[in-house]
């Protein structure tokens, strides 16, 4: 079985969230269960919710299991599994497909049959398929035969994204399994040029502070692009049950809405990270407990999910809280060049059309925290602060730009995520949560230009945009606007204040994505 070819390639682009699609994707789930509810089909189906999809699901294994480990598994005959598949397509437009653990050859070459016999090339165009390509145990033992293992591997050049972790990543590329991101980089790159597979490079199972993830795709397809990262921290939990499920059932429901695998990524690794997070408040299981899957929809429908433990009080606490943040963005490529001076102009060019878009848009946040401050002091602060986006920062981005930029210039994802972030905060959450979120543009744009300024001299190219945020009165702004932001907390009741952390912590995480994206 192979991929359809370049018919299918060429209507990829409008089976995402075009005219056609619904406001709430129908996405397909084709995995095994858990009866915790912690990973399998009842991961998936709690993260197309959490991404709002609605989830449907077709049993191809019976797992007893709990968080501990797995007691015994039971497989349905694949006749059944192939009487499931047709009862959903044959009554429901399906908009996106997860397909999870399978178990045995004659299940995957059932699910593989469904997918040409129901989608054959030339047809209705097939929904977008993610594979979570269940083959490695966490004790490393193999999960499927030998004859299974190559029928997943054929299956894996019908699907559009492919999202190993590194011991199946190894045996997909058929290589010993990466112990440093540059092999894990280069393994994505075979099994994509093998298959014409999209890959998803997860950096989980490597050691260090950072967890980034990368998609890989030998034919070029990421906006031209052959490889677009996105950086990540590592969360210190052991929480972890089910996590590749669960990301790549948000990355089917994300991609059904957005039509785009890089800002399906950036959406559904964001909420993962916040569910990682969270994942403690559970207290389910004796062993690697789930994560918590809904703590951003708990937290807007004012629901607490457990005693929790409020968040720090004062932005000294922040700040030392997203060190992992601050070493993210000493290492970005962007952040290196640009200190020495050998960041390439069109890199820099294409930063500041960005950063444009992106002041705009953060000028309207900064606006909404001036009517909501509390004293004619600090809705003063927000408002010049506002003015100063548009008038002071933009027109420095106009001119080193030989004019002002272009309305037709897109957003990139990563501003589009920062920017949606920002608004939304800023439209629902509390003064004190949309403090907390505005916070990191200043402080960690102000701490950069501080240590940037170190390596400035007569001829630096990038000179004036250094001095900008090394400038006093921009130092000045941020000592401001942690002063706003600590009585803000101290002020806060336990609930806003683990919102303000929350805020703070996923600004600072967009800051890197934004330093960090491409052309």
């Amino acid at each position: 079985m192979t991929r359809a070819g370049g018919a299918r390639d060429a209507t990829r682009a409008s089976s995402g969230s075009g005219a056609g699609s619904p406001a709430v994707p129908r996405v397909l789930s084709i995995a095994g269960t858990d009866p915790t509810g912690g990973a399998g089909i009842q991961a998936d189906l709690k993260s197309i919710a959490a991404g709002g999809g609605y989830g449907m699901a077709v049993v191809t294994v019976l797992v007893a299991q709990n968080t501990r480990g797995v007691r015994s598994v039971h497989a349905p005959p694949a006749s059944f599994v192939r009487e499931q598949l047709d009862a959903v397509s044959d009554d429901v437009a399906v908009d996106a497909i997860k397909i999870g653990m399978l178990g045995d050859a004659s299940t995957i070459d059932t699910v593989s049959r469904w997918l040409d016999e129901t989608w054959p090339t030339g047809s209705a165009v097939r929904p977008p398929v993610v594979l979570d390509p269940v083959m490695i145990a966490t004790s490393g033992d193999r999960l499927l035969a030998p004859e299974a293992e190559h029928a997943l591997h054929d299956l894996v050049g019908q699907v559009d994204l492919v999202t190993p972790n590194l011991p199946e990543l190894a045996v997909l590329a058929g290589q010993p399994v990466a112990t440093t991101w540059a092999d894990a980089l280069d393994q994505g790159r075979r099994v994509s040029a093998s298959t014409g597979t999209i890959v998803l490079v997860k950096g989980g199972h490597l050691d260090g502070d950072l967890s980034p993830d990368a998609l890989v795709d030998a034919a070029g397809r990421l906006g031209g692009r052959d490889m677009v990262e996105v950086p990540g921290r590592r969360v210190a939990t052991s929480n972890t049950h089910g996590t590749g499920c669960s990301l790549s059932s948000a990355l089917a429901t994300h991609f059904a809405r957005s039509g785009d695998w890089v800002s399906a990524l950036e959406t559904s690794k964001r909420w993962l990270l916040g569910a990682l997070d969270r994942s403690d408040e559970l207290a389910v299981g004796h062993g690697a407990g789930p994560i918590n899957h809904f703590a951003e929809l708990w937290d807007a429908a004012g629901v607490t999910s457990g005693a929790t433990t409020p968040g720090p009080a004062t932005t000294e606490a922040w700040w030392n809280g997203i060190r992992d943040v601050r070493v993210a963005v000493d290492e970005l490529d962007f952040v290196r060049d640009m200190r020495d001076g050998t960041l390439d102009r069109a890199v820099f060019e294409h930063y500041l059309e960005q950063d444009s878009i992106y002041l705009e848009r953060y000028a309207r946040a900064l606006s909404r925290a001036s009517q909501l401050a509390p004293t004619t002091d600090e809705q003063a602060f927000w408002a010049q602060s506002a003015a100063a986006c548009l008038d002071v920062e933009l027109e420095l981005h106009r001119e080193r730009l030989g004019g002002a930029v272009s309305t037709a210039t897109p957003p990139h994802p990563a501003t589009v995520a920062y920017t949606d972030h920002l608004l939304a905060v800023a439209s629902g959450a509390s003064y004190g949560v949309l403090v907390a979120a505005v916070l990191p543009c200043f402080w960690l744009y102000s701490d950069l230009g501080e240590r940037l300024l170190a390596a400035r001299h007569a001829t630096h190219p990038y000179g004036e945009w250094l001095d900008t945020y090394a400038d006093p009165a921009f130092a000045e702004s941020t000592r401001r606007a942690r002063e706003i932001a600590d009585r803000a907390a101290v002020e806060a009741g336990s609930t806003e204040r683990q919102a303000m952390w929350d805020a703070f912590r996923t600004s600072s995480w967009h800051e890197v994505a934004f330093f960090d994206m491409r052309l």
